[in-house]
């Protein structure tokens, strides 16, 4: 199943997004800049063989739904977001806020 749920963070719009797989789940918080996901995320990928699209992504590792998420420290984020201001230890919420 998949499911899209509304998220407004003190103002900042983004969009929750949950993909139920078979023994997995997968989590992801979007705004219209970047977005916040589980541990699925492969953030080397982003950062090698997709380094020119300059996606502005962070991942968070051990979260099993969208408020763990949002509360949770990133472990790590791709060179784009840090261009932004987000670091790896940031909670998610606080990261969301600088891919407005």
């Amino acid at each position: 199943m998949v499911s899209l749920q509304p998220i407004d963070l003190d103002g900042l719009k983004a969009t929750a997004i949950t993909v139920e797989l078979p023994k997995t789940t997968l989590i992801a918080v979007a705004t219209d800049v970047g977005y916040i996901m589980c541990g699925a995320l492969d953030v080397e990928l982003l950062n090698t063989r997709l380094k020119d699209r300059g996606i502005v992504a962070g991942r968070a590792l051990g979260v099993r739904s969208v408020q763990a998420l949002l509360d949770a420290p990133l472990a790590d984020v791709t060179d784009a977001a840090r261009s932004r201001g987000v670091q790896p230890g940031m909670k998610g919420r606080d990261a969301l806020r600088l891919m407005q």
